[in-house]
């Protein structure tokens, strides 16, 4: 699914994107356990790394994008406070209010959700990371002769 697209092309979507992610991110940690074959484990393991790991790069995307578009909205509110204001304002203050802007705070939660989202799925490569090197060791113990060697 291009969730990047949908969510650059209307904000509205975000709620969707946070739910389909938080469902993916159940079936992940499913995927991280080492049960049944190794052998199948280990087959099925490149597939779910690659599948995983695009969906984190699909999170980052979004995350940069609300990031420019912050920075936009940030610069609006502190055009208007620097420009418009009944009284002269450093930029320091004009900057300080315009992060205070109901708008900008908003975004930045919204954008905090997404980020909570991505260290999730970093935790999820890390866990499969795990995963590849302990299956990877009991192969090499059962190349050695360790047959009985089990999880």
């Amino acid at each position: 699914m291009d969730w990047y697209n949908k969510v650059s092309q209307d904000l509205g979507e975000i709620p969707n994107f946070l739910n389909y992610y938080e469902n993916e991110l159940s079936l992940a940690r499913s995927e991280i356990k080492i049960y049944g074959n190794l052998e199948k484990n280990l087959s099925a393991l490149p597939g779910i790394t690659e599948l995983r790991f695009n969906q984190l790069q699909d999170i980052e995307a979004i995350l940069e994008y609300m990031n420019i578009q912050l920075k936009k909205l940030r610069r609006k509110y502190f055009q208007q406070y620097l420009e418009a204001y009944q009284r002269e304002l450093s930029s320091r203050d004009a900057e300080k209010y315009a992060d205070g802007e109901t708008e900008v705070v908003e975004y930045e939660v919204l954008m905090n959700a997404i980020a909570l989202i991505r260290n999730k799925y970093l935790g999820i490569m890390k866990g499969l990371e795990c995963k590849n090197y302990m299956i990877s060791n009991v192969v090499r113990l059962r190349v050695v002769g360790m047959e009985n060697a089990v999880l």
